[in-house]
């Protein structure tokens, strides 16, 4: 079973590294962001 993972704040800082980390593990990352611009970049960049 896939572990789904939601962190709010995810587009920067200490949020987007535990995304860019749990990623890495296999989860799945349901990203909050305030912005929803920030919050699309931060999710093109987790993909790379």
């Amino acid at each position: 079973m896939a572990t789904i993972t939601l962190i709010t704040g995810a587009n920067k800082g200490i949020g987007f590294e535990t995304a860019r980390q749990l990623g890495k593990l296999g989860h799945t990352i349901l990203i909050g962001a305030r912005h929803a611009g920030k919050g699309n970049a931060a999710v093109d960049a987790l993909r790379k």
